[in-house]
Protein backbone atom coordinates (compact mmCIF):
# COMPACT_ATOMS: atom_id res chain seq x y z
CA UNK A 1 0.00 0.00 0.00
CA UNK A 2 1.35 3.46 -1.11
CA UNK A 3 1.03 6.07 1.50
CA UNK A 4 1.26 9.84 0.16
CA UNK A 5 2.14 12.89 2.97
CA UNK A 6 0.53 16.02 1.71
CA UNK A 7 3.19 18.56 0.85
CA UNK A 8 1.83 21.09 3.15
CA UNK A 9 1.66 18.56 6.28
CA UNK A 10 1.99 20.41 9.44
CA UNK A 11 1.99 24.11 11.35
CA UNK A 12 1.06 26.98 9.63
CA UNK A 13 3.34 30.29 10.26
CA UNK A 14 0.77 31.53 12.73
CA UNK A 15 0.29 28.77 14.55
CA UNK A 16 3.78 27.57 14.75
CA UNK A 17 4.82 31.27 16.37
CA UNK A 18 2.30 30.72 19.06
CA UNK A 19 3.42 27.57 20.15
CA UNK A 20 6.72 28.55 20.18
CA UNK A 21 5.96 31.83 21.87
CA UNK A 22 4.15 29.76 24.43
CA UNK A 23 6.85 26.98 24.90
CA UNK A 24 9.57 30.38 25.29
CA UNK A 25 7.59 30.91 28.20
CA UNK A 26 7.36 27.07 29.70
CA UNK A 27 8.34 26.52 32.94
CA UNK A 28 8.18 29.98 34.41
CA UNK A 29 6.24 31.30 36.70
CA UNK A 30 2.55 32.32 36.70
CA UNK A 31 2.47 32.07 32.65
CA UNK A 32 -1.46 31.56 31.05
CA UNK A 33 -2.64 31.19 27.46
CA UNK A 34 -6.05 33.02 26.97
CA UNK A 35 -7.66 29.33 25.54
CA UNK A 36 -6.13 26.87 24.26
CA UNK A 37 -2.56 27.88 22.73
CA UNK A 38 -4.05 25.55 19.16
CA UNK A 39 -6.46 22.60 18.83
CA UNK A 40 -3.70 19.76 19.70
CA UNK A 41 -4.57 17.75 22.49
CA UNK A 42 -0.89 16.80 22.30
CA UNK A 43 1.07 19.83 22.35
CA UNK A 44 -1.85 21.61 24.84
CA UNK A 45 -1.21 18.52 27.03
CA UNK A 46 2.72 18.65 26.81
CA UNK A 47 2.80 22.80 27.65
CA UNK A 48 0.62 21.67 30.65
CA UNK A 49 2.75 19.82 32.02
CA UNK A 50 5.63 22.38 31.75
CA UNK A 51 3.18 24.78 33.77
CA UNK A 52 1.79 26.67 30.80
CA UNK A 53 -1.97 26.75 32.35
CA UNK A 54 -4.85 27.20 30.22
CA UNK A 55 -8.11 30.37 30.43
CA UNK A 56 -11.38 28.61 29.74
CA UNK A 57 -13.27 31.38 30.62
CA UNK A 58 -14.17 35.36 31.71
CA UNK A 59 -14.65 33.91 35.15
CA UNK A 60 -10.69 32.55 35.42
CA UNK A 61 -10.09 35.73 32.98
CA UNK A 62 -10.81 38.14 35.63
CA UNK A 63 -9.05 35.92 38.60
CA UNK A 64 -5.87 36.34 36.59
CA UNK A 65 -3.50 38.86 38.36
CA UNK A 66 -0.27 39.83 37.74
CA UNK A 67 0.51 36.92 35.53
CA UNK A 68 1.59 36.28 31.52
CA UNK A 69 -0.91 35.73 29.62
CA UNK A 70 -0.33 34.57 25.90
CA UNK A 71 -2.60 35.49 23.32
CA UNK A 72 -3.66 32.55 20.71
CA UNK A 73 -2.81 32.81 16.81
CA UNK A 74 -6.88 32.93 16.89
CA UNK A 75 -6.60 36.60 18.51
CA UNK A 76 -8.99 37.91 21.58
CA UNK A 77 -11.48 40.52 21.33
CA UNK A 78 -9.76 43.72 22.53
CA UNK A 79 -11.86 43.93 26.17
CA UNK A 80 -10.19 40.47 26.39
CA UNK A 81 -6.57 42.70 26.46
CA UNK A 82 -8.68 45.25 28.72
CA UNK A 83 -9.43 43.20 31.18
CA UNK A 84 -5.92 41.65 31.25
CA UNK A 85 -3.96 44.78 31.27
CA UNK A 86 -6.45 46.19 34.38
CA UNK A 87 -5.05 43.42 36.00
CA UNK A 88 -1.93 43.88 36.09
CA UNK A 89 -0.60 40.90 33.45
CA UNK A 90 1.17 40.85 30.68
CA UNK A 91 -0.18 40.47 27.50
CA UNK A 92 2.06 38.17 24.91
CA UNK A 93 0.20 38.72 21.68
CA UNK A 94 0.83 35.69 19.45
CA UNK A 95 -2.57 36.78 17.32
CA UNK A 96 -1.37 35.10 13.61
CA UNK A 97 -0.36 38.31 11.98
CA UNK A 98 -3.13 37.49 9.38
CA UNK A 99 -5.75 37.83 11.57
CA UNK A 100 -4.44 41.33 13.27
CA UNK A 101 -4.61 42.70 9.78
CA UNK A 102 -8.39 41.78 9.89
CA UNK A 103 -8.54 43.08 13.73
CA UNK A 104 -7.24 46.58 11.94
CA UNK A 105 -9.39 46.35 8.49
CA UNK A 106 -12.81 46.29 10.68
CA UNK A 107 -12.07 48.79 12.94
CA UNK A 108 -10.94 51.11 10.20
CA UNK A 109 -13.87 50.45 8.09
CA UNK A 110 -15.94 50.67 11.05
CA UNK A 111 -14.50 53.91 11.60
CA UNK A 112 -15.45 55.23 8.27
CA UNK A 113 -19.05 54.48 8.82
CA UNK A 114 -19.24 51.25 6.82
CA UNK A 115 -21.20 48.05 7.60
CA UNK A 116 -18.87 45.30 8.39
CA UNK A 117 -19.59 41.83 7.47
CA UNK A 118 -17.86 38.87 8.55
CA UNK A 119 -17.77 35.48 6.73
CA UNK A 120 -17.39 32.72 8.95
CA UNK A 121 -18.42 30.45 11.75
CA UNK A 122 -19.74 32.72 14.35
CA UNK A 123 -19.11 30.57 17.70
CA UNK A 124 -15.38 29.95 16.54
CA UNK A 125 -12.84 31.97 18.33
CA UNK A 126 -10.97 33.74 15.94
CA UNK A 127 -14.78 35.30 14.63
CA UNK A 128 -15.20 36.37 17.97
CA UNK A 129 -12.15 37.97 18.23
CA UNK A 130 -13.06 39.81 14.50
CA UNK A 131 -16.30 41.04 16.55
CA UNK A 132 -14.65 42.79 19.04
CA UNK A 133 -12.37 45.32 17.22
CA UNK A 134 -15.58 46.06 15.51
CA UNK A 135 -16.70 49.59 15.83
CA UNK A 136 -20.41 49.04 15.60
CA UNK A 137 -21.90 45.38 15.46
CA UNK A 138 -21.29 43.15 12.46
CA UNK A 139 -23.28 40.83 10.49
CA UNK A 140 -21.90 37.61 10.41
CA UNK A 141 -22.56 35.35 7.99
CA UNK A 142 -21.73 31.44 7.83
CA UNK A 143 -23.50 29.74 4.89
CA UNK A 144 -25.30 31.14 1.37
CA UNK A 145 -28.61 30.21 2.54
CA UNK A 146 -27.66 33.20 5.34
CA UNK A 147 -26.33 35.33 3.00
CA UNK A 148 -29.98 34.80 1.12
CA UNK A 149 -31.52 36.03 3.92
CA UNK A 150 -29.39 38.56 4.55
CA UNK A 151 -30.15 40.23 0.84
CA UNK A 152 -34.20 39.48 1.35
CA UNK A 153 -34.52 41.14 4.92
CA UNK A 154 -32.04 44.17 3.45
CA UNK A 155 -34.38 44.65 0.28
CA UNK A 156 -37.52 44.13 2.95
CA UNK A 157 -36.23 47.08 4.88
CA UNK A 158 -35.62 44.44 7.96
CA UNK A 159 -32.20 45.21 7.74
CA UNK A 160 -30.14 48.72 7.52
CA UNK A 161 -26.94 49.06 6.30
CA UNK A 162 -24.53 52.11 5.85
CA UNK A 163 -23.88 53.15 2.17
CA UNK A 164 -20.86 51.39 2.14
CA UNK A 165 -20.32 47.18 3.02
CA UNK A 166 -17.03 45.79 3.95
CA UNK A 167 -16.70 42.24 3.92
CA UNK A 168 -13.77 40.14 5.61
CA UNK A 169 -13.50 36.43 6.04
CA UNK A 170 -12.56 33.86 8.82
CA UNK A 171 -8.85 33.28 8.08
CA UNK A 172 -9.67 29.35 7.47
CA UNK A 173 -12.63 29.51 5.13
CA UNK A 174 -13.88 27.72 2.42
CA UNK A 175 -12.12 30.06 -0.33
CA UNK A 176 -14.82 28.81 -2.84
CA UNK A 177 -17.62 28.89 -0.46
CA UNK A 178 -16.28 32.25 0.60
CA UNK A 179 -16.55 33.38 -3.03
CA UNK A 180 -20.17 32.22 -3.65
CA UNK A 181 -21.54 34.16 -0.58
CA UNK A 182 -19.57 37.79 -1.56
CA UNK A 183 -21.51 36.98 -5.19
CA UNK A 184 -24.53 36.55 -3.63
CA UNK A 185 -24.36 40.17 -1.63
CA UNK A 186 -22.87 41.50 -4.78
CA UNK A 187 -25.62 40.78 -7.04
CA UNK A 188 -28.14 42.33 -4.85
CA UNK A 189 -26.38 45.23 -2.90
CA UNK A 190 -24.09 48.47 -4.36
CA UNK A 191 -20.97 49.20 -2.83
CA UNK A 192 -19.59 46.30 -1.39
CA UNK A 193 -15.89 45.46 -1.00
CA UNK A 194 -14.62 42.31 -0.30
CA UNK A 195 -11.15 41.91 1.62
CA UNK A 196 -8.95 39.07 0.98
CA UNK A 197 -8.53 37.59 4.22
CA UNK A 198 -8.40 33.99 3.91
CA UNK A 199 -5.25 32.56 4.49
CA UNK A 200 -2.96 31.35 1.65
CA UNK A 201 -1.84 28.65 3.97
CA UNK A 202 -5.55 27.57 4.11
CA UNK A 203 -6.46 27.78 0.67
CA UNK A 204 -2.82 25.96 -0.26
CA UNK A 205 -4.21 23.11 2.09
CA UNK A 206 -7.77 23.26 0.63
CA UNK A 207 -7.04 22.66 -3.16
CA UNK A 208 -3.82 20.34 -2.22
CA UNK A 209 -6.32 17.97 -0.36
CA UNK A 210 -9.24 18.44 -3.15
CA UNK A 211 -6.60 17.70 -5.80
CA UNK A 212 -5.38 14.72 -3.79
CA UNK A 213 -8.53 13.46 -2.43
CA UNK A 214 -9.54 12.81 -6.07
CA UNK A 215 -6.56 10.59 -6.97
CA UNK A 216 -6.41 7.93 -4.02
CA UNK A 217 -8.88 5.44 -2.75
CA UNK A 218 -8.50 6.77 1.15
CA UNK A 219 -7.87 9.96 3.02
CA UNK A 220 -6.85 10.32 6.77
CA UNK A 221 -7.16 13.79 8.49
CA UNK A 222 -4.83 14.41 11.23
CA UNK A 223 -5.90 16.79 13.75
CA UNK A 224 -7.48 18.10 16.76
CA UNK A 225 -11.56 17.60 16.28
CA UNK A 226 -11.87 20.95 17.46
CA UNK A 227 -9.99 22.43 14.64
CA UNK A 228 -11.89 24.40 12.42
CA UNK A 229 -8.95 23.85 9.93
CA UNK A 230 -9.03 20.11 10.40
CA UNK A 231 -12.92 19.96 9.70
CA UNK A 232 -12.74 21.81 6.33
CA UNK A 233 -10.35 19.53 5.26
CA UNK A 234 -12.14 16.63 6.70
CA UNK A 235 -15.09 17.78 4.39
CA UNK A 236 -13.45 18.71 1.50
CA UNK A 237 -12.09 15.50 1.36
CA UNK A 238 -15.24 13.71 2.15
CA UNK A 239 -16.73 14.85 -0.70
CA UNK A 240 -14.14 13.67 -3.69
CA UNK A 241 -13.53 10.05 -1.58
CA UNK A 242 -16.05 8.81 0.35
CA UNK A 243 -13.54 6.32 2.96
CA UNK A 244 -12.20 9.41 4.56
CA UNK A 245 -11.10 9.15 8.15
CA UNK A 246 -10.14 11.89 11.19
CA UNK A 247 -7.91 11.06 13.39
CA UNK A 248 -6.39 13.18 16.28
CA UNK A 249 -3.17 10.75 17.23
CA UNK A 250 -0.73 9.06 15.39
CA UNK A 251 -2.24 5.73 17.39
CA UNK A 252 -5.57 6.47 16.04
CA UNK A 253 -4.15 6.88 12.25
CA UNK A 254 -2.35 3.56 12.18
CA UNK A 255 -5.16 1.52 13.33
CA UNK A 256 -6.86 3.07 10.17
CA UNK A 257 -4.07 1.88 8.31
CA UNK A 258 -4.35 -1.73 9.55
CA UNK A 259 -7.78 -1.56 8.69
CA UNK A 260 -7.32 -0.37 5.14
CA UNK A 261 -4.62 -3.37 4.51
CA UNK A 262 -7.26 -5.57 5.54
CA UNK A 263 -9.19 -3.86 2.75
CA UNK A 264 -6.64 -4.32 0.00
CA UNK A 265 -6.86 -0.65 -0.59
CA UNK A 266 -4.13 0.26 -2.55
CA UNK A 267 -3.31 3.95 -2.08
CA UNK A 268 -3.86 5.97 0.51
CA UNK A 269 -3.19 9.60 1.37
CA UNK A 270 -2.39 11.21 5.12
CA UNK A 271 -3.79 15.03 4.90
CA UNK A 272 -2.61 16.62 7.52
CA UNK A 273 -3.77 20.34 8.54
CA UNK A 274 -1.87 23.27 10.06
CA UNK A 275 -2.08 22.58 13.61
CA UNK A 276 -0.60 19.00 13.51
CA UNK A 277 3.10 19.27 14.68
CA UNK A 278 5.98 17.41 12.55
CA UNK A 279 5.75 14.69 15.81
CA UNK A 280 2.71 13.19 14.82
CA UNK A 281 3.05 12.82 11.65
CA UNK A 282 6.62 11.12 11.88
CA UNK A 283 5.39 8.70 14.39
CA UNK A 284 2.31 7.41 12.20
CA UNK A 285 3.58 3.88 11.51
CA UNK A 286 2.94 1.04 9.12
Amino acid sequence: MEILLAKSAGFCFGVQRAVDTAYEHADEENVYTYGQIIHNEEVVGDLTKHGVQVIDSDDELLEIKDSKVIIRSHGAEKRIYDILEAGGNTVIDATCPFVKKIHNIVREEGQKGNTVVIIGDSSHPEVKGIVGWCVEPPVVIGSEEEAEAFVRKYIDGEVKTADNISIVSQTTFNYRKFNYIVDIIRNKLYNVTAYKTICNATSVRQREAQEIASKVDAMIVIGGRNSSNTQKLYEISKKAVSYTHLRAHETDSYLVCRLLLEKKKTNTQRRAHETTEQYTLRHIHM
